[in-house]
């Protein structure tokens, strides 16, 4: 009984620490919305983000690309020849590879 008396009398000099840890505890670890799962959610978003902008760029330089590629008819057979490997009938094409 001694120890459970001394327990009580801890427990009401300090009162508002142990409400104050308690409610830490809760919010910190045991909710639904806790510290963990926010820091997560945070550096899912920030990868998300990322993901979108180098998206963004890419699709930027499609667009590029892809007027280049209709408004010159030379860029057709430039990328003709490096990417698919296309000739002249008169040409040799040689392959190196690293």
């Amino acid at each position: 009984m001694g120890k459970l008396r001394t327990l009580w009398i801890l427990f009401r000099r300090h009162k508002y620490l142990v409400v104050t840890i308690i409610f830490i505890l809760i919010i910190g670890i045991f909710d639904e919305n806790c510290l963990m799962r926010r820091a997560a959610h945070h550096y899912e978003i920030a990868t998300l983000k990322a993901e979108i902008e180098r998206y963004t760029i890419q699709f930027e330089e499609d667009s590029r690309r892809l007027k280049e590629i209709e408004n010159n008819p030379e860029t057709i057979e430039k990328i003709a020849r490096e990417k698919y490997l296309m000739k002249r009938p008169d040409e040799d094409v040689f392959i190196f590879e690293e």
